[in-house]
């Protein structure tokens, strides 16, 4: 009994964790909703790529290439380029969920993106085990849920939304917001640039081939980055010095 209501503490701990990521995610999904309304795609599929993506960015570039009628094949291959970053974060999380059954790694895995992966790394450096596995699912439902929800009722109420308060601005506007403050790394400024940089030069490219193609060499740019390289002095005597130690 005890154990029981030790878990429930732990995954409304988890859920209040969350809430902060909330306030800026929540419009990001009414916007996504209301793109997919106003897209021209069925409303069920742009509903879909909610569950079936699970990830903001992917289902953006999802829903753009959809409406353009890119092939499906360019459409796959951005929404796999745009959420390989998931696969560093299961590397993360796969220590502590070695000793965890199958199915609950699956459904931890399928819940896992940037915010419940913050929150739940937060507990598992803070809890027990079994407690941290309780914060994270706590978290990361509540994530699910809300963001479902959000394009749910973006999606419903978006093919009526005026036109004129141009709500797509929203989703750059949050992804600038989200990009900026990972320009402090090299490898992810590296590979920013680098994939903003091919996405200006190839807005032109067939079957929507920009997207994929910018993906790719930001991907390739920020892998060429050695983490343990330090950042450069200004003073080549204190360079010097550096090296004599």
């Amino acid at each position: 009994m005890t154990s029981l209501r030790t878990d429930r503490r732990d995954v409304a701990a988890g859920a209040r964790a969350m809430v902060p990521w909330l306030a800026g995610l929540v419009p990001f999904g009414l916007v996504i909703g209301v793109s997919a309304a106003q897209a021209d795609i069925p409303a069920l599929a742009g509903w879909l790529t909610g569950p079936l993506i699970y990830a903001g960015s992917s289902q953006v570039a999802t829903i753009g290439m959809l409406d353009a009628r890119a092939a499906p094949m360019v459409v796959v291959a951005s929404a796999l380029i745009i959420n390989i970053r998931l696969i560093f974060y299961s590397a993360t999380m796969a220590r502590y969920w070695r000793d965890m059954p199958w199915w609950w790694r699956l459904v931890a895995a399928y819940l896992m993106v940037d915010p419940s992966c913050a929150v739940g790394l937060n507990g598992y450096r803070r809890l027990s085990r079994r407690r941290a596995h309780a914060h994270y699912l706590g978290g990361a439902v509540l994530l699910w849920v809300s963001w479902l929800a959000a394009i749910g009722v973006g999606a419903t109420v978006g093919a009526g939304w005026p036109a004129w308060l141009h709500l797509e601005f929203v989703m750059p506007l949050y992804l600038v917001g989200q990009t900026v403050p990972k320009l402090a790394q090299p490898a992810q400024r590296r590979a920013i640039v680098a994939a903003a940089a091919t996405a200006l030069l190839a807005l032109s490219a067939p079957l929507q081939l920009g997207t994929a193609l910018a993906i790719a060499v930001g991907v390739a740019a920020g892998l060429t980055v050695r983490p343990d390289e330090p950042a450069p002095s200004p003073h080549p005597l204190q360079r010097t010095a550096e090296v004599r130690r």
